[in-house]
């Protein structure tokens, strides 16, 4: 039989290997129940900080294993939740909770404690392990881990198992810490610079200069008339606005294999770079991007027809860029530049005098077959020769 310093001497490796949470929760109760400690259910919850997740928990059974579950920022709290021990934990900034399901007292007036103790667990533990999270500090109430044990057990758990599950729980807390840092500095790099560029920037491209040069394509959107549009709407409503058409634009280049490496005022730059899966398949995922932000635009247009009408130019260019770090040794940002996206900036710029949503170069043209149409030759600024640009039609003209 293992001994519990054999599993604080594991996940201490679990820490350090940097693990993700959930795997090493699942295996942490395994181990715990090769010990002797007659676990057969447990859960472990805590905060974190991204843009649409607000919480995440690990459920465990003897019998399936190990579940992760994300609980969403705009997720009405349920009959459930608003009942549970778990929460009034967390909410009474308690340290612990015991029901001694088998004994019928005054906590079975949680439904799950009535449910454990028909299904005959015998004993409900909760111990919530407080921990300082500096990126979190102004964001939530609460940081740590809050995990709760139950046994079916005669008895319920004994005194030696209960301080075996103490002395354990402050390393899982300590493990999980680190990972969950971990995790959320990898989500604000990549909320912010995007999974790409997040990566590179995490995996050490962090000096004035690093970079790469790469082929792309770069697909650029810019919304019409927006300075009007914000007049006419006022500030509060104008961001509003502006995260609609971003939401409209932006995601199906997420959506389709694209990176989205800024949005410049009210533009979006977006790339696809061209991988071991060829130039041809890049072209064809920004082309269902485009498709899919033109349909966006139309459906948002159909839904508010007394409001201002959105309307986007869009241009696609491809070729080589530079794709690194970019300003000041105390302020970077990763990027992209090179002619490739001079390119694109100024045919969008041109689909107002040409009277076209979207315009593509040459390159692209030669991979959409009928799609594209002749628009005319222009010297495009930044450019020494003309440049024959072609108007993109609807998939079904």
């Amino acid at each position: 039989m293992q001994k519990i310093d054999d599993v604080e001497e594991w996940m201490i490796g679990q820490a350090l290997a940097s693990q993700p949470v959930p795997d090493m929760f699942g295996e942490m109760c395994e181990r715990l129940r090769a010990c002797g400690i007659p676990v057969e259910r447990s859960l472990m919850a805590w905060a974190t900080l991204h843009p649409l997740v607000e919480a995440e928990v690990a459920y465990w059974t003897a019998s399936e294993g190990v579940r992760f579950e994300q609980f969403h920022h705009d997720e009405n709290d349920t009959e459930e939740w608003l009942n549970s021990p778990l929460r009034m934990v967390i909410v009474n900034r308690e340290t612990m909770f015991r029901s001694r399901l088998d004994q019928g007292n005054s906590e079975h007036d949680f439904p799950l404690c009535k449910q454990l103790a028909e299904e005959g667990f015998t004993d409900y533990l909760i111990l919530a392990t407080a921990f300082r999270m500096p990126a979190m500090d102004d964001q939530r109430a609460y940081t740590g881990i809050v995990v709760s044990w139950s046994t079916r057990q005669k008895g319920g758990f004994t005194d030696a198992q209960l301080k075996a599950i103490n002395y354990i729980q402050k390393r899982l807390a300590l493990a999980a810490r680190g990972n969950v840092e971990e995790q959320i500095a990898r989500t604000i790099a990549e909320t912010y610079l995007g999974k790409w560029a997040g990566n590179r920037v995490l995996s050490g491209q962090i000096q004035h200069g690093d970079g790469e040069r790469i082929r792309a394509v770069i697909f650029y959107c810019d919304m019409r008339r927006s300075t009007q549009i914000a007049d006419v709407l006022g500030p509060e409503k104008y961001l509003a606005w502006l995260n609609d058409f971003f939401r409209a634009t932006a995601t199906p280049v997420l959506n389709h294999g694209g990176e989205i490496l800024d949005f410049i005022g009210d533009a979006v730059l977006g790339i696809f770079p061209i991988d071991s899966a060829g130039f041809t398949v890049a072209v064809h995922r920004a082309l269902k991007a485009t498709d899919e932000v033109h349909n966006n635009i139309r459906r948002a247009n159909d839904a508010r027809p007394e409001g201002p009408e959105l309307r986007a130019g869009i241009a696609l260019s491809v070729g080589e860029v530079m794709f690194g770090n970019i300003g000041v040794s105390e302020r970077l940002t990763f990027s992209v530049i090179g002619q490739t996206v001079h390119a694109a900036a100024r045919l969008e710029s041109l689909t107002k005098t040409v009277g076209s949503d979207i315009l593509i170069t040459e390159d692209v043209a030669t991979h959409v077959g009928n799609r594209a149409k002749p628009a005319g030759e222009f010297l495009l600024s930044g450019f020494k020769t003309v440049q024959p640009i072609f108007e993109l039609l609807p998939p079904s003209a």
